[in-house]
């Protein structure tokens, strides 16, 4: 992160007094919404793109300001949708959203993408913050998001926390906390507390695993824009389908290293955060947050490619836990491979091993299946082994016996 909390020994008599002092929160700084990184990006100095990413910003804004209008005048009022988070002995990273709502709904509920997609941000609502029944104390409060313009409304209390412009709020809160599964509650007016899971990895953890999710876990067809977007859109979510040995290849590898935490990263964005949730559990896959992207066009979100997505996040990733090796994920689909030979490249020593999902012509291309094209990515050139196979048996296979040797398992 660009702006770390300071870290604090916490004994266990401290941690047992605890729950009488307020937990402190930093607004977070992180690398994947930084303006070092877009700045870095040509493409934004295109004049083409800047009046693109203009247009957009403007539509963004002119549809949320007519939506919230005509919702206010059904009667909907500020819910919030809480999202997984993670952390570390020393710190968490919390994050929700504020949506419009009617009286009756619910957050966290199992919806079609399409509905998802057209929520309507609730913008500068005031969240009282819970970790295990502590309440945090909101101490940075001022400019909402380095994009947004100066809002002195979020410099009045530090009781709750105030979501930006886009709904969102993305928190770094400093506590001792101990491995495992925490809970945190948010609220707001006229609704009742809401809670998410908080994934704090065990100091001792020596391995992470990252993985895509789209056509790597479940089954999208990336590849082929029209079957993505009804897929993602208008599916059941109920009705989606898991990768063939995946489930059982990620359940051998969280037996084999009990602590090792899952980060499910994927270019989807946070509005179908509760059907991907709520795949990952029905299937069987381990526990973890999911690291998504928001759809706000402002500069540090303006239609980032799958690639520095997934970067910025593995960037986040490796600065948030510096002693931990990674195995990465994925499949030829997505530029999987590209992004994690780069990863490997820029942080030597730091990826275990790498595993590619290959997909068949019929997922890859919409002419895979008359023409036998694919739309697949190479193999990844790197040090780092590299893991493939059609489905997660044929990886299981090669990768497994591999890692039981690397971590000294035999």
């Amino acid at each position: 992160m660009a702006r770390k909390p300071v870290k604090q020994q916490v004994s266990p008599t401290q941690a047992d007094q605890m729950p009488t002092v307020p937990i402190e929160v930093h607004r977070a700084s992180t690398s994947f919404d930084s303006s070092k990184t877009i700045s870095a990006s040509s493409r934004f100095g295109e004049p083409w793109v800047q009046s693109t990413r203009k247009a957009i910003t403007q539509g963004f804004g002119a549809w949320t300001r007519f939506s919230t209008g005509l919702v206010r005048k059904w009667g909907w009022y500020p819910k919030v949708e809480p999202y997984a988070g993670y952390g570390t002995g020393d710190y968490a990273r919390l994050v929700c959203r504020t949506v419009m709502a009617p009286g009756g709904s619910r957050s966290g509920e199992l919806m079609r993408g399409i509905r998802g997609m057209l929520s309507v941000p609730a913008a500068g609502v005031r969240v009282k913050i819970e970790i295990d029944g502590v309440p945090v104390s909101q101490v940075q409060v001022g400019v909402s998001e380095v994009y947004d313009r100066y809002d002195s409304s979020r410099e009045i209390s530090s009781e709750y926390a105030v979501s930006d412009r886009a709904g969102y709020l993305d928190l770094v809160a400093e506590r001792g906390n101990t491995p495992g599964v925490h809970r945190v509650s948010y609220q707001v007016a006229r609704r009742k507390k809401v809670t998410s899971e908080l994934f704090v990895v065990p100091s001792g953890a020596k391995v992470g695993i990252i993985t895509d999710v789209d056509d790597t876990i479940m089954v999208t067809q990336a590849p082929s824009p029209v079957k993505a977007a009804y897929n993602l859109l208008l599916l059941n979510p109920k009705k989606r389908s898991t990768v063939p040995g995946m489930s059982a290849l990620f359940t051998r590898l969280a037996d084999m290293m009990p602590d090792a935490p899952f980060f499910y990263l994927s270019t989807s964005p946070w509005n179908v955060e509760s059907s991907i949730r709520n795949f990952i559990a029905e299937q069987g896959y381990p526990a973890g947050p999911l690291l998504l992207r928001d759809l706000d066009p402002r500069p540090k979100t303006f239609v980032p490619s799958g690639v520095e997505h997934k970067l910025q996040f593995a960037e986040q990733l490796m600065e948030d836990f510096p002693d931990m090796k990674f195995i990465l994920i994925g499949d030829d689909g997505q530029k999987d491979p590209v992004t994690y030979a780069t990863i490997a490249r820029r942080y030597p020593g730091r990826v275990l091993a790498i595993a590619i999902r290959e997909l068949s012509p019929r997922e890859s291309s919409a002419l895979g299946q008359v023409a036998g094209l694919t739309a697949t990515q190479p193999m990844p050139v790197t040090d780092v082994p590299v893991f493939t196979g059609t489905t997660g048996a044929n990886i299981m296979k090669t990768m497994l016996p591999y890692l039981r040797h690397e971590l000294g398992l035999e």
